[in-house]
């Protein structure tokens, strides 16, 4: 059996600690939490949705040697040279529809467990975004309704194969 993924996630405390999918994941024992952007680990991929470049299966070796790091605070606050500045491995996830109830249908608008789960499941971790999800009433309904786009972007070579599936997505939707 492969060792699981280290999966960190910064906290930034500005969301409802009831609806917060990191606290979550946490208290179940499947992330770590740091409170400084600085304590992510060195050249983990951090999913960023200011970086210029895709996350694509070509980041799972990073991930399995480095680990997965999130983002957890609002974006409306989010400061952009405070984005630029985080360490590690920066990609923005592709294309997917929120399932959570809070952003429901919304395109982009996804949670921390989701965008964590996504970028698992694109990097052929699938048993531990379900592990991930699994811990949420609604988590399942990520999956099913962006099953096709998760699998397109899985077989992608690298970050321009993801670019070129989104494009297809968004012309055909």
């Amino acid at each position: 059996m492969q060792k699981p993924v280290r999966i960190v996630v910064y906290h930034a405390g500005q969301c409802d600690p009831k609806k917060c999918t990191a606290l979550k994941l946490k208290r179940h024992g499947l992330v770590e939490i740091v409170s400084k952007i600085r304590f992510l680990p060195k050249r983990a991929v951090v999913l960023n949705p200011f970086s210029e470049l895709a996350f694509s299966p070509a980041d799972k070796e990073r991930i399995k040697k480095f680990g997965l790091a999130a983002l957890d605070f609002s974006w409306e606050h989010a400061e952009n040279p405070l984005i630029k500045s985080v360490r590690g491995t920066s990609r923005c996830l592709p294309y997917l529809v929120a399932g959570n109830p809070v952003n429901f249908g919304s395109p982009t608008k996804l949670s921390t467990v989701e965008a964590l789960a996504a970028a698992l499941y694109i990097a052929s971790f699938k048993e531990e975004a379900h592990r991930l999800l699994s811990i949420f009433t609604w988590g399942h309904t990520f999956i099913e309704i962006n099953k096709e786009r998760l699998e397109e972007y899985a077989k992608a070579k690298d970050s321009k194969a993801i670019i070129e599936i989104q494009k297809r997505f968004l012309n055909t939707h």
